[in-house]
């Protein structure tokens, strides 16, 4: 599973571990996060996020 960046903050989604503050559990891939899933650090919709190379 890919790894996605907020373009906004540069947080780094890991599916690895997932979102706890947001109740994702660990290997939730990004495509399967809820639509209105926000980045836990600065608010922004998935759609400012783009996949990233390990």
């Amino acid at each position: 599973m890919k790894k996605y960046k907020c373009l906004m903050c540069g947080y780094i989604y890991d599916p690895a571990i997932g979102d706890p503050e947001s109740d994702i559990e660990a290997g939730t891939a990004f495509e399967d996060l809820p639509d209105d899933w926000v980045c836990p650090d600065c608010g922004v919709g998935k759609d400012e996020f783009e996949p990233i190379e390990d």
